[in-house]
């Protein structure tokens, strides 16, 4: 007697991932190895779905996807971003110089500029030794507070190396106004940066010390102090920056990678395999 095909075999069989199944795997996979930190923009539709092989309408589900379980965040005509708590943040990697405008305008963080002080100011023994100036040399210190979606986030101070020709107090104000950084206008002033030293320690503030004052802290409050002295290819100091940031202003990494493989594999159409990390 001849027989059919069996029903339950049918029910067990294990049914093929679609595209956007796949899509979704991959892209969370791939966020999940950090290459990508919580805040960071991340590349357009087009670029992703060709790494990934499937048409911008899937591609579009699989986000729609992540965007519900929070792993995601997309904004209209700004992009998609990594899944973030709600408070503004900087994320700045170790191992490249750069800005902290750069930084922000790639997570989509809004910088204003706060309470902000431009003066001439004596420099002392050890900016002076830094700068291989006499003490009573003056420089421009500009000390400013840096808003962060309208909170305060971090107090800077910089100094510049008097030999620097800096722009007027009014177009340095507006630079600075604009979310620029002092290193954007040395850049822009075509300085030789090449590199900066950073020493990170810890900080306590309080509501009664400078500090703590211009950021609002009322209670005791735990910080991150970055001192950066910046300098050009032949090691010589042009600037030298204080940085004190709230705690959920600023997060801090070292992402190393033992090869440079594409961020996200090509998904081959019509398979059932599992996309590979």
């Amino acid at each position: 007697m001849s027989t059919g095909p069996d029903p339950a075999a049918a029910v067990v069989r294990e049914a093929k991932p679609s595209l956007v199944d796949s899509a979704e795997e991959a892209l969370r996979t791939w966020l999940s190895t950090g290459r990508h930190r919580p805040g960071e923009r991340l590349p357009p539709e087009q670029e992703l779905s060709g790494h990934l092989g499937v048409s911008r309408g899937t591609l579009r589900t699989a986000l729609r996807r992540l965007e519900e379980s929070g792993e995601i965040v997309r904004r209209q005509g700004s992009g998609t971003y990594v899944g973030r708590a709600s408070a503004p943040s900087l994320d700045e990697g170790l191992e490249k110089l750069i800005s902290y405008s750069e930084l922000a305008r790639s997570r989509g963080v809004r910088l204003e500029l706060g309470e902000l002080a431009i003066e001439e100011r004596r420099l002392g023994s050890e900016l002076g030794e830094l700068f291989g100036r006499e003490p009573d040399s003056r420089a421009t210190t500009i000390t400013r507070v840096v808003l962060m979606d309208g909170q305060p986030g971090s107090w800077m101070r910089d100094v510049v190396h008097p030999e620097v020709r800096l722009p007027s107090p009014a177009r340095l104000r507006g630079s600075l106004e604009r979310g620029q950084m002092v290193l954007d206008v040395l850049l822009g002033l075509g300085v030789a940066v090449a590199y900066n030293r950073s020493h990170i320690m810890a900080r306590v503030i309080t509501g009664r010390d400078q500090v703590g004052k211009a950021l609002g802290v009322t209670e005791t409050t735990a910080a991150l102090e970055i001192e950066h002295v910046t300098c050009t290819a032949d090691g010589a100091p042009v600037e030298r920056s204080t940085d004190v940031f709230l705690p959920t202003s600023l997060d801090l990494h070292v992402v190393r990678w033992l090869d440079d493989r594409p961020p996200v594999p090509p998904i081959a159409r019509g398979s059932s395999s599992r996309p590979r990390p």
